[in-house]
C-alpha cells in the first residue's frame, strides 16, 4: 500500500467515526497571535503543547528555520493576514535548536538536486536569469541569529503598525524548553 492509499483509508474511517468533532473551531485564532515556526518533524505536536495551545488557539505558519526570507515573500503576506483579517494581535517566531537549516549551503543542495535529474544547465539558466540561488539556499550559522532576523524583518515591515508585539523564542526539540530571544513588548516599549 502506499502512504497516499493509508491516508485515504484512514480518512474514510475518521470522517465516518465523526472524529473531526473534538476539532472544531473558527478561522479565528482564540489567543489571537500567530506563530512562524520551522517544518521540523519533532515540533509537530511539541511546540502546541509545550506553548499551551489547543486546536484553534493560533495561527500557525510552518517553513524552513522560521525563516521570513523575503519582505513581500508568501510568508509575510500569511502573517499580515493574520493580524488584519483573523485578529491576530501577536507574532511569534520560534525557531529551534539542533535545526537542519543550520550550516544549510546552497553547493550541497545544488549537487543533490542534480543527483535527483536536475540539470547543471537548468540551474545555470536560473542563475543567468538573476535568481540568487545561493541566497535561497543557504541557512543560517547560528539558530538565534536566525530568528533575531526575522523578528527585525517582521518587527519593521511597513505594512504592520508599529505596535505589534513581535516576540523571539527558541524551544529545545526534545524537552520544549523556550528561551526568549527577543520580548516583543519591550521592544514596543
Amino acid at each position: 500500500m502506499s502512504i497516499l492509499s493509508d491516508i485515504i483509508e484512514h480518512n474514510q474511517a475518521f470522517v465516518e467515526a465523526k472524529a473531526y468533532e473534538q476539532f472544531k473551531t473558527t478561522k479565528f485564532p482564540d489567543k489571537k497571535m500567530v506563530i512562524l515556526t520551522c517544518m521540523d518533524t519533532r515540533l509537530t505536536e511539541l511546540l502546541p503543547k509545550a506553548m499551551n495551545l489547543r486546536n484553534g488557539d493560533a495561527k500557525i505558519i510552518k517553513n524552513a528555520g522560521a525563516i521570513v526570507s523575503h519582505p513581500f515573500g508568501s510568508i509575510m503576506r500569511s502573517i499580515i493576514v493574520a493580524v488584519y483579517e483573523l485578529n491576530a494581535k501577536e507574532v511569534f517566531v520560534v525557531g529551534h535548536y539542533e535545526c537542519g537549516m543550520t550550516g544549510l549551503n546552497a553547493k550541497d543542495v545544488l549537487n543533490k538536486a542534480r543527483s535527483r535529474g536536475v540539470t547543471s544547465e537548468l540551474i545555470d539558466t536560473l542563475q543567468n536569469a538573476g535568481i540568487n540561488l545561493d541566497g535561497f539556499l543557504t541557512g543560517f550559522d547560528y539558530v538565534h541569529d536566525g530568528v533575531v532576523n526575522s523578528v527585525k524583518l517582521i518587527r519593521n515591515h511597513p505594512l504592520l503598525p508599529k505596535d505589534l508585539p513581535v516576540h523571539g523564542l527558541i524551544i529545545h526539540p526534545e524537552t520544549g524548553r523556550l528561551d526568549i530571544i527577543s520580548n516583543g513588548y519591550e521592544a514596543i516599549g
